[in-house]
């Protein structure tokens, strides 16, 4: 029963799925944009410190991962499912589209299930 009892209060909240999300948008950000060469050569003499940049967006990036994602409370944890559509940011700057079903349990985020999303306009 006790067991029981802390995984219901461990269970993550919205607010840690969304901090967990930032910090993984801020990681795949960084190796989308910054690590490979997908930014046109515009910014990228523009931008000086591109990991810099895309940490500085977390808070922001938490906030549009919270837009997209449904939680369902099961008690003892929650899955959460995140669905974002790619965006243009720029001409020629794209951002990818994912589908990422998450489980929160004890306090800390599983990925069960990640799909990209072609982005493309039906």
């Amino acid at each position: 029963m006790a067991g029981v009892l802390s995984l219901v209060f461990s269970n993550p909240s919205m607010d840690d799925y969304e901090a967990h999300a930032g910090a993984q948008l801020v990681k795949l950000g960084t190796q989308e944009l910054c690590e490979a060469p997908n930014l046109p050569m515009v910014l990228r003499l523009w931008i000086r410190n591109c990991p810099e940049l895309i940490a500085s967006q977390r808070d922001a990036l938490a906030a549009l991962a919270g837009q997209f994602t449904t939680r369902r409370n099961l008690g003892v944890a929650s899955l959460y499912s995140t669905r974002m559509e790619g965006k243009e940011l720029l001409p020629g700057l794209r951002l990818p589209g994912f589908d990422v079903l998450s489980l929160g349990v004890a306090g800390r985020f599983v990925i069960l299930r990640t799909d990209a999303i072609n982005g493309a306009e039906e």
